[in-house]
């Protein structure tokens, strides 16, 4: 009888327990949803987005070298032109002491111009000779092992952005030559004799090439040092764009830019030539005053339809990796001078403190503090403490 008696208390016993247990499971909270990802390794790359637009490297304006009466310029937008091909005539006005002065002047400006042109012609040709032997050095140094491959592809990119400023150098020293002779046409008005009817003064094209714009269409007068039209070569075209003088210090010549957004279906393949040492001015869209340096790349792909002048969208790379460490940018916030992060251990939320590196607007490089394979909480709210029960929403693609 008290066995039975027993039995039956600890049979209640039992069963009180087990329903203590179910109105506790009954009213705890459900496992928070959250939106989670995983820690992997993979590539990893930092750039500098920026518009910029094309610009043909050589580019000539030609300008009256004297007050006279412009004849229509036939030339058209496009039209291609050949070396010393006339694409303007100007009929000389009657000159007054002043402006018999200022040719004079204008003459020989243009010689200095020349001077300099050729002097610095010739330093871009000893920095090319010295580029090449420097790449042939790192070549043999490259194969015995002595240097790394970074090493030897700046030097490589070095021979090249030398032969490309010899080749601009050796297009200047033809843009001041045909500088002193338009100068020096300008002494027709000047030593025609007087009573005898002064020659038209004819304007000639410095290269080879095609008319990129025509300033002057219409025959009228114009003063000296009018532009009339601007000529330059379409193949030969560079990308320009200016980026916040905080972002050009991290930018170095020969890293790579992908160009996107200028119309194709395809990006397009550039290298950094030059980060012009110089900044400007310029008030942003919102009114606010920027310090911004222009930064020069040169097409790696063929630059396909675009001209002078085109929009294009740039991505210039300052860092990459190829097995790195990451996790979406989302996921890591600050807690004071340091970073964490969520990470989901047996369903529960657990504050962990991380080290961080290189970072684009997607994903960041992980130092220290978690491990590959391991979820991590994108976008935590305040909801989430540590120790939370969490449940994994979906699977977010990796």
């Amino acid at each position: 009888m008290q066995r039975s008696r027993a039995g039956r208390r600890a049979m209640a016993s039992v069963v009180a327990v087990a329903a203590v247990v179910l109105v506790v499971m009954a009213f705890r909270p459900a496992p928070l949803e959250v939106e989670a990802a995983r820690v992997v390794r993979g590539p990893l790359r930092v750039t500098i987005d920026q518009e910029g637009e094309t610009r043909a490297r050589d580019r000539f304006t030609i300008s009256s070298p004297v007050m006279g009466r412009l004849l229509r310029v036939e030339l058209d937008d496009g039209d291609a032109v050949r070396l010393n091909e006339v694409v303007a005539r100007i009929d000389p006005l009657p000159l007054s002491q002043r402006e018999r002065d200022e040719v004079y002047a204008r003459v020989e400006a243009a010689r200095a111009a020349l001077r300099q042109a050729s002097a610095r012609a010739a330093r871009a040709r000893e920095d090319w000779e010295q580029a090449q032997r420097d790449r042939i050095r790192a070549e043999h140094l490259a194969k015995e092992g002595v240097i790394s491959i970074q090493a030897l592809d700046l030097a490589r990119n070095a021979d090249i952005t030398s032969a490309r400023e010899f080749e601009a150098a050796q297009y200047s020293v033809q843009v001041a030559a045909s500088e002193l002779k338009i100068a020096r046409a300008g002494l027709i008005s000047i030593e025609t004799e007087p009573g005898k009817p002064r020659p038209l003064i004819e304007l000639r094209s410095p290269v080879s090439g095609n008319v990129l714009r025509v300033l002057e269409k219409s025959e009228r007068v114009v003063q000296a040092g009018t532009p009339i039209l601007t000529l330059g070569e379409p193949g030969k075209i560079e990308i320009v764009a200016d980026v916040l003088s905080t972002d050009a210090v991290k930018i170095h010549p020969g890293d790579p830019v992908l160009l996107v957004g200028w119309g194709g279906d395809h990006p397009i393949r550039a290298r950094v030539r030059l980060v012009e040492p110089y900044g400007f001015t310029k008030v942003s869209a919102l009114g606010v005053e920027e310090q911004r340096v222009n930064v020069v790349s040169d097409f790696i792909d063929p630059p396909g339809r675009l001209g002078d002048g085109y929009r294009v969208e740039c991505e210039i790379t300052v860092w990459a990796g190829e097995n790195v460490l990451k996790a979406p940018m989302s996921a890591v916030f600050r807690r004071g001078q340091a970073w964490g992060t969520f990470v989901i251990e047996d369903g529960r939320a657990r504050l962990r403190n991380v080290e961080i590196g290189h970072r684009n607007e997607a994903d960041v490089e992980i130092l220290d503090g978690l491990r590959e394979g391991e979820d991590v909480i994108l976008h935590p709210t305040n909801q989430i403490r540590n120790g939370l029960r969490v449940r994994r929403q979906s699977q977010t693609p990796e």
